[in-house]
């Protein structure tokens, strides 16, 4: 088992990275009084960094919004002081449908001064999903610009019933200006309420792959116990003084928000946003525009990034750290963003109810590649079998942590049956598998209920999709268990084809004896269909359950 990586460290240090030493052990800090807005732009405020900037929004590539942490903070208070005068404070749910824009931040830090519950809600939801949201929650107000809710505004009265207020940035219609609003002056008089760890901040609605979008509350308390996560897998290096910080993924999520633009604020650099949409080569020159240091990207965008084979060559990158999680990270794309892109790539994983648990920093300690990394300081994880019973080194087994693990949610919102389906006694379930080795990595198997069991044989898919990743041939991958009446099920791959590649009868036969050879002949993919693309969760995953289901509706046709 790998040693003890903080044992020579002095306590002035971990405190540095959120850690303290017990008796029991290193714990991380969270403070009673904790609060994303006290941790974020509070902080800069506090230290004399109100001219610091804080944001950079890419309008067009000629049209830029600077603000700074004391900017953020002002427009912050004149929002908070014009929803308390609407009748909004502790504890109301506010929706913030603003995208990837400094509305949403600003709002953000406004919730946090009424001590109200920031609404997380991503401009991909569609009519049904963000009303289920709305209502669910019974939030009264919403706060989204002009293109989220132009296409709603006609029917919102029937889809939002209980909405009161809306503020649209830059509005055509009859709403009041988000802009007009957060360019007010700083009301006299107005004190903020802030609230503590164990208060709810943030609902954050899940992508709905299994259904409708459940709301996954969070207190303020999550936001300090990632600082010991955030710092490792941004190896060590967030306060470096030239760091800008950018992510294309949705802040309405936990990558775009808490794992990119608070952590960003908590070491007072930089994010810059803009509303374009992902594509490699756009990426590569916004990164270059602004000198991006520091980003998260899911292994997807990663991949797709991958296709450019020497970046560098034809763009001026400052890029040094990308951390990323959300899916395996395939072997073959970490040597790739290690050798061509020349960065560090460190993978984290977790989810939304209890993040952060297991992952990398190339600084303290080697990287294995296509490993999960070992479990975070302050996290205890294990494997256990379906009765909870922990299995040794070398088995698969489901990944848990105790259900008072630091970073855990503080229950869903209205959904206690859900609640319950995350118990297993004591412990806190993922459904993800994982073998761990004897040197304490975790290897992903899959998830538990993706799992393919054929002709007797358990198979992840995970596995056989980074196989495929790493033939020529693939862009992307995604693989399912197809019901069949002999086997029980077989392997079912889709694949999106590289643009150099033949789809064909021959490259099915290609892609089986590749998967044959570098695996094993019962994990050979018995059908592939070539793809143009894949549906993707809103939080930028392959939607591997919409297949299943396009599968299964296959075979009920016939």
């Amino acid at each position: 088992m790998m040693t003890d990586l903080f044992a020579d460290w002095s306590d002035d240090k971990l405190a540095g990275i959120g850690l303290r030493r017990r008796e029991a052990g290193i714990e991380i800090d969270i403070p009673e009084d904790a609060n994303i807005h006290a941790m974020t732009v509070g902080r800069q405020l506090a230290e004399g960094r109100a001219d610091a900037p804080a944001m950079i929004f890419e309008r067009g590539e000629d049209e830029l919004e600077h603000w700074s942490f004391g900017q953020i903070d002002a427009a912050a208070t004149a929002l908070a002081a014009h929803l308390r005068a609407l009748g909004y404070g502790r504890g109301d749910p506010v929706g913030l449908h603003t995208g990837m824009r400094p509305e949403t931040a600003i709002a953000h830090m406004a919730v946090c001064k009424l001590g109200g519950v920031a609404v997380t809600l991503s401009q991909l939801y569609g009519p049904d999903a963000l009303a289920h949201a709305l209502n669910h929650c019974g939030a009264r107000c919403l706060l989204t610009t002009e293109s989220g809710w132009a296409g709603l505004r006609p029917e919102a009265a029937t889809l939002f019933p209980a909405l009161e207020h809306v503020l649209v940035s830059e509005t055509t219609g009859p709403e009041r200006d988000l802009r007009d609003v957060l360019a007010g002056p700083t009301p006299a008089g107005f004190v903020p309420e802030y609230t503590g760890a164990d208060d709810v901040a943030l609902l954050m609605y899940t992508s709905g792959s299994t259904g409708m979008p459940k709301g996954i509350r969070h207190g303020h308390r999550v936001l300090a116990s990632y600082v010991p996560s955030i710092s490792l897998f941004f190896d060590l290096s967030m306060h470096d003084d030239d760091a800008v910080f950018w992510s294309p993924s949705d802040w309405a999520w936990v990558g775009g928000l808490l794992d990119m633009l608070f952590p960003a604020w908590l070491a007072g650099r930089p994010v810059v946003t803009s509303e374009a949409r992902f594509k490699a080569d756009w990426a590569y020159a916004f990164m270059a525009r602004h000198k991006v240091t520091h980003t998260f990207l899911a292994p997807t965008a990663i991949k797709r990034l991958a296709q450019t084979p020497n970046p560098r060559q034809d763009h001026d990158l400052a890029l040094r750290v990308i951390c990323t999680g959300g899916e395996a990270l395939a072997a073959d794309t970490l040597a790739w963003a290690e050798d061509r892109l020349g960065v560090v790539c460190n993978e984290f994983y977790g989810m939304t109810e209890v993040n952060h648990l297991i992952g990398n920093c190339a600084r303290l300690y080697p990287r294995k590649p296509g490993s999960m990394g070992v479990a975070y300081p302050g996290h205890k994880v294990c494997l256990v079998d379906a009765e909870g019973r922990e299995v040794p080194d070398g088995e698969p087994g489901e990944i848990v942590t105790p259900a008072t693990a630091p970073t855990r949610y503080l229950g869903y919102l209205n959904n206690a049956e859900k609640e319950a389906e995350l118990r297993l006694g004591d412990w806190m379930r993922t459904h993800d598998l994982a073998v761990r080795d004897s040197d304490g990595y975790f290897w992903y198997k899959g998830r538990s209920d993706d799992l393919i069991k054929s002709s007797g044989f358990r198979i992840g898919p995970a596995e056989i999709e980074e196989c495929l990743l790493a033939h020529p041939a693939v862009a992307e991958a995604a693989v399912i268990g197809k019901p069949d009446p002999e086997r029980g099920q077989i392997v079912k791959a889709f694949v999106r084809p590289a643009s150099s590649a033949r789809p064909g009868p021959e490259l099915v036969k290609e892609l089986q004896e590749h998967v044959r050879t570098r695996l094993a002949p019962y994990k050979a993919p018995r059908e592939i269909d070539f793809v143009d693309g894949f549906q993707m969760t809103s939080s930028g995953k392959i939607n591997r359950k919409s297949l299943r289901a396009q599968e299964s509706a296959n075979i009920n046709l016939t």
